[in-house]
């Protein structure tokens, strides 16, 4: 397929893996690329030195492009961005931020920029800043997330009506089927969190995988809104968190109930109790752990797939 997100990202099927705390590093984001598709190095678990030796190896698993997300409210930004530089990273996914702070910036170096957002406010700030496509996010994808709580189905064609420039869609996307439904909608690209969380080259705990794999529907929450938005799954430490926010508290008393490395003690070291367990609610779907590239290639042929079954429906005048 050839789009404008193929071309901007010179890639063959138009098929994003999310950048993930905790689960996205070099091994999935090259496993990704190879496969053709466009892995993501998630920055927002990393401090500056941990990246710099996730490029360099990426660098060297894949010949094809790969990308860094990065969440601009996380600290060490300014040596994030030298080291970007340093290691000649071609594209660059910024989220949880404003994007006029780093667009010009890395535009200026040569590098295209994709933003994350999930509104259509932020959408025409993130095109006005000048970036070359952006990520619109539903209320079904994990980790941080809108306020507004809108849903995928509802947010992509709001945005892709709202701006001029490529629209990638994430939330609840873990299927051929529904990256149909998203182009359908006036997406050029599906962004996918969950589904690659699971793939045998993340680096979420096999403990934190099989407690996804064993979700069902109504397994997560969004929480923390007071803080910033995030979807959870259910366990004990979501628990103490429901609980504290019907009880009132406030975005101080959450912040503590937080602590620091919640969400590494759960997803990467595997507490999945005490744990932060950042996952979409796509999760309910999910059976088995896969390699990423056969994840994405069963994406994509189920795609190809529905897309022909459509195609031959008749409808009436």
């Amino acid at each position: 397929m050839n789009n404008r997100i193929t071309t901007l990202f010179q890639i063959k099927y138009p098929v994003i893996q999310a950048g993930m705390v905790w689960c996205s590093g070099w091994k999935l984001a090259s496993a990704v690329s190879n496969a053709g598709g466009l892995g993501i190095i998630g920055a927002g678990s990393m401090y500056p030195e941990v990246l710099k030796e996730h490029l360099q190896k990426c660098k060297k698993a894949t010949d094809q492009p790969f990308a860094v997300n990065v969440p601009l409210l996380y600290p060490n930004i300014d040596a994030v961005m030298q080291i970007i530089l340093e290691e000649g990273v071609k594209i660059v996914f910024t989220s949880a931020g404003n994007p006029a702070t780093w667009t010009s910036f890395l535009k200026e170096k040569g590098i295209t920029v994709v933003h994350v957002i999930s509104n259509s406010k932020f959408a025409l700030k993130a095109e006005a800043c000048g970036v070359d496509a952006i990520v619109a996010e539903g209320f079904e994808a994990g980790g941080h997330n809108g306020r507004e709580e809108t849903t995928t189905m509802c947010l992509i064609p709001q945005i892709t009506k709202a701006v001029k420039i490529p629209v990638i869609a994430a939330g609840g996307i873990g299927s051929g089927s529904a990256m149909l439904a998203a182009f359908a909608l006036g997406a050029e690209a599906v962004q996918i969190g969950s589904a690659f969380a699971v793939a045998e080259e993340s680096s979420a705990h096999p403990n934190f995988k099989h407690k996804i794999l064993e979700a069902g529907e109504g397994d997560t929450r969004l929480s923390m809104k007071k803080v910033v938005p995030v979807r959870l799954l259910k366990n004990s430490f979501a628990e103490v968190i429901a609980q504290a926010e019907a009880e009132g508290a406030d975005a101080e008393q959450l912040k503590q109930l937080l602590g620091r490395a919640r969400a590494k003690l759960g997803m990467f070291e595997g507490n999945i109790e005490e744990g932060e367990l950042e996952v979409g609610q796509v999760s309910a779907l999910l059976q088995e752990i896969k390699p990423a590239a056969k994840i994405l290639k069963d994406i994509w042929q189920e795609f190809l797939i529905e897309k022909d079954k459509i195609s031959k429906l008749e409808f009436p005048a």
